[in-house]
């Protein structure tokens, strides 16, 4: 039976702030020297934004943790988030030095976090290049649009920000579990990121609906599509309609806004990547008995890494590998139950392997990922290619089909969908428009 359940700030206290992992100051010194400040550091290159990692490091141990975030800052604007969410255990520190060392690598998630979170609005100057003459049009105020923005006042221009929800942020005010961004986090880096009056932000404004491609394309002299994903892929098996059988991002996004959501007691979860564990967890935090993960291939597939799906097995999610969803079975309106069919791996492919399993559960949530939706944009979007994988189709720079448009972050595909992907695609756009519209000029 479903329950209705707030996230109140006492609910977020008491089960969901345990979860959040940070370094005390007082260790933050010996940390940081546990750095080699490698010359030609490998943790550099497996940033996607190039943070002088060592650098920064570097300040901490001298006790200069508002130079630590000057630094980031200036390689990633959204390097507060960045240090919340990314899956450093796959990037910067997977290639750390002392990776194979006592102690493992160094905890640069950990140290960026506590550089950032000593920041001030003041460390987002308002830009002090001359202002141009040229005006740009940025679609979508999530991670990708809200750093192609700062980057793109910061060099003088004057910059229309249309953002399709009440509120900036896109996943990482919306989509993204609630432990991971505490202390309207989120909101705070938009705040920083918007300072000033070269971006104007204009919310409740949607491609397609409130705004016309065709027409930003007449009115600015260049624009930055950064639409993200707004759909939602299916199962498309039977049930999949009924009531309880949910998508993860939305229900996390009426969750995080303080809205009544509904909490199942036995709960499936279909999916591998990092929403579906996150959705897996804070399911378990509102109060679900049980909480299975179903994942239709095995482990070393997964989009999770091992660290999140650590997480979801200490909170008490049950993970199941080669699982595939047959179908939901309903009663009244009502999901009561779901189908798995086992498989087994043979090559590249997963083959079913016995009989159909029956599990009883009162609440499904799918996290197979999201889809662009660009039958909304109207015949203007019409002329705009898309790529084999219906995401927007650019080159090497982020130029789309259309003259004098580029796109970046999760509705292009060109890297996963994580905020520190989003902000490297928003650069190399940022500077590929410098470089056109210089030759123009």
């Amino acid at each position: 039976m479903l329950s209705t359940v707030i996230l109140s700030p006492e609910l977020l206290e008491a089960r969901f702030r345990p979860l959040e992992e940070v370094l005390p100051a007082s260790e933050a010194p010996m940390e940081a020297e546990r750095c080699y400040y490698c010359h030609d550091a490998p943790c550099v290159t497996a940033c996607p934004t190039d943070i002088d990692i060592p650098g920064f490091i570097r300040a901490i141990a001298v006790g200069q943790p508002a130079r630590a975030a000057e630094r980031i800052l200036q390689a990633n604007p959204l390097g507060g988030s960045c240090a919340r969410v990314c899956p450093v255990e796959t990037l910067c520190e997977q290639s750390c030095v002392r990776q194979g060392e006592e102690g493992g690598p160094v905890r640069i998630g950990l140290l960026q976090r506590l550089s950032m979170a000593q920041t001030t609005p003041d460390l987002f100057p308002a830009a002090r290049t001359a202002m141009r003459v040229q005006k740009i049009a940025v679609v979508g105020a999530g991670p990708a649009g809200l750093a192609g923005a700062h980057l793109l006042a910061r060099e003088g221009f004057a910059v229309d920000l249309f953002e399709a929800q009440a509120q900036a942020g896109g996943l990482n005010e919306s989509g993204i579990a609630a432990y991971k961004m505490l202390d309207a986090a989120a909101q705070r880096e938009v705040a920083h990121l918007l300072a000033g009056d070269r971006i104007q932000l204009r919310c409740g404004v949607a491609l397609g609906r409130d705004i016309a491609l065709g027409q930003l394309r007449s009115d600015y002299d260049a624009v930055f599509l950064a639409l993200g994903l707004q759909g939602q892929h299916r199962l498309q098996i039977p049930g999949e309609d009924l009531a309880g059988v949910l998508p993860a991002v939305p229900f996390i996004a009426r969750m995080r806004q303080g809205e009544p959501v509904p909490v199942g007691q036995k709960v499936a979860v279909i999916g591998g990547g990092m929403t579906a564990i996150d959705i897996a967890v804070q399911i378990r935090l509102l109060g679900a008995e049980e909480v299975h993960l179903c994942y239709r291939r095995g482990p070393e597939a997964m989009g999770a890494s091992a660290r999140e799906q650590r997480l979801a097995r200490d909170q008490g999610v049950f993970i199941h590998h080669y699982r595939r969803p047959l179908r939901i079975e309903g009663e009244g309106g009502d999901c009561v139950a779901i189908w798995l069919q086992p498989t087994i791996a043979q090559g590249e492919r997963c083959v079913d392997q016995g009989q159909p399993l029956r599990w009883a559960v009162d609440q499904v949530f799918t996290a197979i990922g999201q889809r662009l939706n660009p039958e909304v944009w109207g015949e203007d979007g019409a002329s705009l290619q898309l790529d084999a994988h219906g995401k927007i189709a650019v080159d090497a720079n982020f130029r789309t089909s259309l003259p004098g448009v580029w796109a970046g972050g999760d509705c292009v595909g060109r890297s996963a969908d994580l905020t520190v992907h989003a902000v490297a695609d928003a650069q190399r756009a940022v500077l590929s428009m410098l470089g056109d519209l210089r030759h123009e000029a």
